[in-house]
């Protein structure tokens, strides 16, 4: 459902005011929330929330290209950070919150509080915005030869954004579970751990503006890669418990500057004009590289061991990491008016 809706909503994203999708995704993701509370049976479940997912995918293409169309230049770094940082925190205040809620009420709770939450912070966001036009006057036609020739721009890129898609989608699935059964760590503290991976991903990015002015972008990008690598490693080997959790720590750290960067490389690189269509397809290549992965690492874990998806990412992390010391993007990047 995301995968289909993030590219039926980037073709036809000129047509419309970005506030005005901001609304509209903001109310559905609210409604949605609410309307899964009466749920009675599974299949009324699986359609509320699919039909959330349906709105959740407007933040990737639309939301993400918004903010590269809106801080050009070297602003673009800061306000990548930012954006990624706050997902992240968001992810983080709701990991805590709902089980949080959820225990002490019932799992109702959480989804109502969640619901009111998200209109309420979206209609500030959307008054914040409402006199901005994003609106193309030149007109657009999207099809199957802009969506190719978008790939071909961003193509470069496109291992980083596998990698990254790798790492969150292993690492939130199989993390809790290498920690419980290899460390015998209880599934509960289990979720400290990954609360607090999550909480180095708020920060690093945040801190991705000032690491882009003063090293560059490519530098802390390729920094990102082999520390995020070296540590899964470390993650995957680990036969102490206390060096298991420095690994994931530091892993995050490393890996959770590459998200911002990339993100600002196709900001840089795509015109204007097709930045939905880029950053659509760059969200969708991370979710589909995500399954995938999780997939294989499922397998793995069974015949070879839980810390096994976590050497898979390490190998993953090797190339990525050769493929980038051995050919880089161009590091002076102009928009296109074209």
């Amino acid at each position: 459902m995301t995968f289909f809706f993030q590219i039926i909503i980037a073709n036809v994203s000129h047509k419309f005011e970005y506030k005005h999708m901001l609304c509209l995704s903001i109310v559905g993701i609210s409604l949605s929330l609410f309307l899964i509370t009466f749920s009675s049976i599974f299949v009324s479940l699986l359609f509320f929330y699919l039909f959330m997912r349906i709105f959740t995918s407007f933040y990737h293409s639309i939301g993400v290209a918004w903010v590269s169309k809106t801080h050009p230049d070297q602003g673009l770094d800061f306000a990548m950070g930012i954006q990624s940082g706050s997902g992240n925190l968001g992810v983080l205040i709701a990991f805590v919150s709902v089980g949080y809620l959820a225990q002490t009420f019932n799992w109702k709770t959480p989804l109502k509080v969640w619901a009111a939450c998200i209109f309420f912070l979206g209609i500030i966001s959307f008054l914040s915005v409402r006199k901005t036009s994003t609106k193309s006057k030149e007109t657009l036609k999207y099809n199957l030869s802009s969506w190719i020739k978008t790939m071909k721009t961003i193509k470069i890129y496109i291992l980083g954004f596998v990698f990254g898609g790798a790492c969150w989608g292993t690492t939130v699935f199989y993390a809790p579970s290498l920690f419980n059964h290899k460390f015998h760590v209880p599934i509960g503290k289990t979720g400290i751990y990954l609360a607090l991976w999550i909480c180095i991903g708020s920060i690093m990015p945040y801190l991705f503006g000032y690491l882009s002015q003063r090293f560059g972008r490519w530098k802390i990008s390729l920094t990102g890669f082999i520390g995020s690598t070296i540590f899964l490693f470390a993650l995957g080997t680990a036969h102490r418990i206390e060096v298991a959790q420095i690994s994931l720590l530091l892993f995050g750290a490393f890996l959770f500057l590459i998200y911002p960067a990339f993100q600002s490389f196709v900001g840089n690189k795509v015109p204007y004009k097709n930045q939905a269509q880029a950053f659509s397809l760059v969200a969708n290549i991370q979710m589909l590289t995500g399954a995938i992965i999780v997939l294989v690492a499922g397998f793995l874990s069974d015949k070879f061991g839980i810390n096994s998806p976590f050497i898979l990412l390490g190998i993953l992390g090797s190339i990525i990491s050769i493929f980038y010391l051995v050919k880089h993007p161009p590091l002076n990047l102009k928009l296109s008016a074209s």
